[in-house]
């Protein structure tokens, strides 16, 4: 079973209704990895070997946080830090400790099919809350690698282990415009890292996003052409409509969040103002209609959102849904083809005379 170590860490105040394993994050995980054994092992440990000595030191960090796209004021990377890697017949998982913000060390997996060439990749981003364990999941690390691709795996800020140094009242929507951008550069970072390293095909990157993960996804979309497509599953967006109805939000700390203020704060990083301008080739939405996250107003505005012509698939029930998630890796069927089928084309509908990549200003 996966659980989230994290939550109490993440948010004192979390309603238990809210946070248990019935969230869609948890049936997303549970789902992928239904075909393997009853009987799956479990994830493997983080080593002890992983002390703070050991570690190189946090760069400083000047970050823009006005500004999706890193181009402008690009981030710093140290050399990544290699704490585990395991070997199996069908994959190959690598742990690492990556660092180009102070303060914010971030755990990347990379899993890759033991015997492929230049695999090409899915960046995996799961909502807020969550962790990385099913990353050390075999199961799940089969599944994801089963179709030739390479999976990258890691958490956004202010969440699971990420969430620290921060007081009792701050979770991530209460920094959701910090939350958004510095996942949306650590986005960016991560296709820097995969653009460096030779086995794997930096030309065929794709993207699921659950959740936030699906926000991030959209928005990282939207200044990085080297996503080539994005897959989303219930993403968070059409923010005035998703904060005032969202389950996610105690009462008595959605009058602060539905402030003027706070809403203006996050228009700019609506992905309802991308998606239309996204490749409808390139943005697939999967759109569970009971979680309810996400309010049903908000979910219409998103889907209207989407470009003419993008698929969007709905279930309207928890039935719905496990028949496709139960099946194998169906819902990974659109967003990992056959591996000679997904063509080095970004997500962006790169206009006549426009640079998509290097304009996306917040403020």
């Amino acid at each position: 079973m996966l659980m989230f170590h994290h939550l109490s860490a993440n948010r004192f105040r979390i309603p238990a209704a809210l946070r248990k394993a019935a969230t869609f994050a948890v049936l997303v995980v549970t789902a992928l990895a239904s075909h393997a054994a009853p009987q799956s092992p479990a994830p493997q440990p983080i080593p002890s070997a992983l002390a703070s000595s050991q570690l190189p030191v946090s760069p400083a960090s000047d970050e823009d946080l006005s500004a999706l796209s890193l181009i402008a004021r690009p981030l710093t990377a140290i050399e990544p830090f290699l704490v585990q890697r395991d070997d199996n017949p069908s994959f190959i998982r690598e742990f690492f400790r990556m660092d180009w913000r102070s303060g914010d060390p971030i755990d990347v997996y990379v899993i890759r099919p033991a015997h492929a060439s230049r695999p090409p990749v899915t960046i995996f981003l799961y909502g807020f809350p969550s962790d990385t364990d099913r990353f050390r999941n075999d199961d799940f690390c089969k599944l994801v690698t089963s179709r030739g691709y390479a999976a990258v795996g890691f958490v956004s800020a202010l969440t699971g282990p990420r969430f620290h140094g921060r007081g009792l009242d701050e979770w991530f929507v209460s920094d959701l415009p910090e939350a958004l951008v510095t996942s949306v550069h650590d986005v960016q970072m991560l296709l820097n890292y995969v653009d460096s390293r030779k086995d794997l095909d930096a030309t065929r990157v794709g993207m699921l996003g659950q959740g936030s993960g699906g926000t991030i996804a959209v928005l990282a979309a939207s200044v990085d052409p080297r996503l080539k497509r994005i897959d989303l599953m219930d993403p968070w967006g059409d923010w005035p409509h998703w904060l005032a109805d969202s389950r996610l939000i105690l009462d008595e700390e959605r009058p602060r969040l539905t402030s003027n203020p706070f809403v203006q704060s996050v228009a700019l990083l609506d992905p309802v103002n991308y998606l239309p301008k996204l490749d409808p080739a390139a943005v697939h939405l999967q759109d569970v209609l009971y979680d309810q996250d996400t309010p049903v107003a908000a979910k219409k505005k998103i889907e209207a959102a989407m470009p003419h012509g993008a698929t969007v698939v709905t279930y309207a029930t928890p039935e719905e849904f496990q028949a496709v998630a139960s099946n194998g890796n169906r819902l990974l069927e659109w967003l990992q083809p056959g591996t000679d089928l997904m063509t080095p084309k970004s997500a962006l509908e790169n206009l006549p005379g426009t640079n998509n990549a290097a304009t996306s200003p917040i403020n």
